[in-house]
């Protein structure tokens, strides 16, 4: 099939292509840095630095929405937070657009949100449908969800993946938590009781696939394994398969002094758990932690 993704340079997007080349679908990607893209991939890819470069006679099957600028790598000034917005809002109301102008519109519209739709919620059990908590974060998945869903106008199914915790041997928030580790600097966050819910990449991946061949689904899905952790026993865990030692604490105050409104992203409790996917049968391949790590410690690359 013909599928035009976005974010393909990304932690996860990398990994999505390179699955879906050895399936032999055609690839496109929409990319401000196509010299990158075509690097990545050894020119097997199209790449398009431009959405005005998408003509109405394309013809996608399928367009994978993955593109965002980073949400934690710089001080949420309000600039730095309109700059998240539009990467991820504004572009994907271009994609509507192209939606609406193609002359054969595509079967299926997969678009990335995250388990920030639902803000903080203690130790709530929270599914697809469960109420929100407001907050910057909520409010911009909730945003990016609904702007998304504006292709199902054009009979485009639109699956969205609330994305959680994504870990992967080559980047992702476990190259960030291994470094100090690694250094015995590692501990736990806050009061260490906040839900980290989860997923290794290659169930994210999965999920993407799982969604394609299934044209039954449609809406929200949670893309987090079947048994968050707290952050508390994401250390020990950690700790432990690291064989390093979890003894600096990184209290609640000084996360959020050195961090400001960022700090919600790690303060934050999110106790997600992926009930539609479950529903449709969908397999885990890492649903429990340990598995996880040790199929990320296996890679040397």
């Amino acid at each position: 099939m013909n599928i035009l993704i976005t974010g393909g340079t990304g932690f996860i997007g990398r990994t999505l292509i390179k699955h879906l080349q050895k399936e032999s679908h055609k690839i496109t990607v929409l990319s401000r840095t196509p010299d990158t893209i075509n690097k990545i991939f050894n020119n097997e890819v199209t790449a398009l630095s431009n959405i005005d470069l998408l003509k109405p006679d394309h013809n996608f099957e399928i367009i994978i929405n993955l593109a965002g600028a980073a949400i934690f790598d710089n001080h949420w000034s309000d600039a730095r937070k309109q700059l998240i917005r539009d990467s991820r809002i504004t572009l994907t109301e271009q994609l509507i657009t192209y939606i609406e102008q193609a002359s054969i519109k595509p079967e299926l519209f997969i678009s990335s949100s995250a388990i920030g739709y639902y803000g903080a919620q203690g130790n709530q059990e929270l599914n697809e449908s469960s109420p929100v908590q407001a907050d910057f974060s909520q409010r911009l998945c909730a945003d990016w969800e609904s702007t998304a869903l504006q292709a199902e106008k054009f009979g485009v199914r639109v699956c969205l993946i609330r994305t959680g915790l994504v870990l992967g041997h080559d980047g992702g928030l476990l190259q960030r938590m291994q470094i100090p580790f690694k250094l015995g600097l590692g501990g736990i966050l806050g009061n260490g009781q906040q839900w980290m819910s989860w997923i290794h990449r290659a169930d994210w991946v999965n999920i993407a696939k799982f969604m394609i061949n299934n044209k039954s689904m449609q809406g929200a899905y949670n893309a987090t394994a079947p048994h968050p952790v707290t952050n508390s026993d994401f250390t020990k865990i950690l700790s432990k398969h690291l064989k390093r030692p979890a003894l600096l604490p990184a209290p609640a105050w000084l996360l959020k002094m050195l961090l400001g409104e960022r700090s919600d992203l790690i303060l934050a409790s999110q106790r997600v758990l992926p009930e539609r996917l479950l529903a449709e049968n969908f397999h885990f391949e890492y649903s429990e932690l340990l598995s996880a790590l040790t199929e990320i410690s296996s890679h040397h690359d």
